[in-house]
């Protein structure tokens, strides 16, 4: 970057008065070219220019892009390809062909960072980092002489990390090699063999995912290959690839662990296993979906340890924590946490089940399914063809001279007038509901056809929660947000404030981020918001009323932990609304 910068000062593109104007602003600001456009020393396409002129002279590399900020790298790397008339591949969520990856040997693309993209009855495309690299270029065209190479380039950010999880693949290219070893001599009969090839490559892709700290692995069917996909901190991220040919045992195979009928491909199945990794018990709850290419299989990593969080360590503010905290200790009365899936409620409410269970109380919960097993609660598990529902448990439940209840979703009206009865009559009720925010859940009980009077007096308080992405500590760097971001919060934040981003390093696999964090709000419902609700309020009414009480949005306790380093203002944005 810097010396980038100094060519750009040689030839008066940026002069040295505009860099130290940079630096002797209040703040100082970092000298990037994010910062030099913003402050008009520089413009963005007279930036692209001269890259492209550096790059094809030699003097800057296209990899020392991937270290600059400031500049939208996929459209330079576009203007780039134009003009020197060769195509640009976009290997961000790329469907790599593995038959013609396997053609190659895998050093050889490591050594010249490429990957073979496509192949027709002329010629092969490969996509390299470098696309001025010749004697790279006539490597790989000696390994195919029959067919010329067609030059592309990409990223070289994205051809190594691409290699790089393609060199896991290549790493149990011998286990794949059983499997289909397997295949030819048992064709579709596969035995319960604990040391089977099947078996290693599911220990494999099980243990790589919970050392990455997954919260789902995905298996999927494409058109030429299937992938592994998994969930690590809410986002989606390729693990392996492998083969068409490998989906068939490996669909079999889980299936058989999780007690699934292995010939039903045309109908959704749910089941679960448990696994010893690492001498810690797992369960995985395995759901499967035909699709077109054949079926999508989603296990759901619940690790038992997890459930023993306390309810502070969970990530809510002090603010949050105390009203959250009082409302639980209530002898009756219903409290609700809501959002979306894979927000955490049900971390929350077992947090929750946690905090106030006592030898002298009796608690129960009906769960669909039960994803933790806790030493003295009752637990009850929904049983659809034994016609064992939440509203069927719960009427049993009451039967059962419980002190505290917890269901795991309210999904209907029978069910949520029986939790409510529940609370009106001295048993305090946790659930979930799925709502965007706090108070819309007050509406949508009320729209689920409950009179307005038993809502008033059976609610205590409700929740609303996500998750964000937590900073990277190791990489963690201050920035100015741009001034379109900063007014939209001006009225949450303080004067010259300052935010934070993750760099990206080897310890956060160069994200930025690691980890998640919670962003809540909590609604008590005070006496006032009480005859509000009985006397059938707006939504607009209540947010004006709660605000007066000390109400603090979800939004605006994103904000604050962005300003804290936590999270960042774009994780805030993508999963909460102003």
């Amino acid at each position: 970057m810097v010396k980038v910068i100094q060519m750009m000062i040689n030839e008066n593109i940026v002069t040295k008065s505009d860099i130290e104007k940079l630096v002797r602003m209040r703040p100082p600001k970092k000298i990037t070219f994010a910062n030099l456009i913003a402050e008009n020393f520089l413009k963005q396409d007279v930036l692209e220019k001269f890259l492209i002129q550096k790059i094809r002279q030699g003097e800057v590399a296209i990899e020392q892009l991937d270290h600059m900020d400031g500049f939208e790298i996929g459209h330079l790397l576009e203007k780039l390809a134009e003009e020197l008339n060769i195509k640009y591949i976009n290997l961000e969520g790329y469907e790599i062909d593995m038959k013609l990856f396997l053609k190659f040997p895998f050093a050889q693309l490591m050594k010249h960072s490429a990957i073979p993209i496509d192949e027709n009855d002329l010629n092969v495309t490969i996509a390299f980092a470098d696309p001025f690299d010749l004697e790279a270029q006539e490597a790989l065209q000696r390994l195919i002489p029959k067919k010329p190479i067609i030059v592309a380039f990409a990223q070289p950010k994205l051809i190594a990390q691409n290699l790089h999880r393609l060199e896991t693949s290549e790493s149990i290219k011998n286990i794949i090699s059983e499997i289909r070893k397997d295949l030819t001599q048992k064709g579709n009969d596969f035995d319960n063999e604990e040391d089977s090839a099947i078996i290693k490559l599911i220990d494999i892709i099980i243990k790589a995912s919970i050392y990455a700290g997954a919260s789902d692995i995905h298996v999927e069917a494409l058109e030429k290959s299937c992938t592994v996909r998994i969930r690590v901190d809410g986002l989606l991220r390729e693990l392996y690839s492998f083969d068409k040919d490998i989906f068939a045992p490996l669909d079999s195979r889980m299936k058989l662990l999780s007690n699934l009928d292995i010939a039903e491909k045309r109908k959704p199945q749910d089941g679960r296993f448990t696994k010893l990794v690492n001498a810690r018990e797992y369960d995985f709850r395995v759901s499967t979906l035909p699709t077109l290419m054949g079926e999508s299989i989603v296990l759901r990593i619940l690790d038992k340890s997890k459930v023993m969080i306390k309810l502070e360590d969970g990530g809510m503010n002090k603010v949050s924590f105390e009203k959250f905290s009082e409302a639980i200790k209530v002898p009756y009365g219903i409290v609700l946490v809501t959002g979306p899936t894979g927000s955490g409620k049900t971390t929350t409410l077992y947090g929750a089940i946690n905090a106030i269970r006592d030898v002298k109380d009796k608690i129960i919960t009906v769960e669909d399914p039960v994803e933790y097993q806790l030493n003295g609660i009752q637990q009850v598990q929904v049983n659809n063809n034994a016609n064992l529902t939440f509203s069927t448990a719960l009427r049993s439940i009451l039967r059962q001279d419980p002190d505290k209840i917890m269901i795991g979703e309210i999904r209907d009206q029978e069910t949520l007038r029986i939790a409510i009865q529940a609370a009106l009559t001295g048993h305090l009720v946790l659930s979930t509901l799925h709502t965007n925010d706090a108070i819309s859940a007050v509406t949508r009980i009320l729209d689920m056809g409950i009179e307005s009077y038993l809502v008033s007096g059976a609610l205590i308080a409700i929740q609303a929660q996500r998750l964000v992405r937590k900073l990277c500590p190791h990489c963690k760097t201050a920035i100015e947000l741009p001034e379109h971001l900063l007014k939209d919060i001006r009225e949450y934040i303080p004067e010259n404030p300052t935010f934070y981003k993750g760099a990206g390093c080897k310890e956060c696999n160069h994200s930025g981020y690691g980890g998640r964090e919670m962003i809540s709000e909590v609604l008590v419902i005070t006496e006032k918001l009480s005859r509000m609700i009985a006397s059938n309020a707006s939504k607009e009414e209540m947010t004006k009323q709660a605000i007066e009480d000390g109400f603090m949005t979800m939004f605006e306790d994103g904000i604050r932990k962005a300003l804290d380093g936590k999270t960042t203002v774009e994780e805030v944005y993508r999963v909460a609304r102003l």
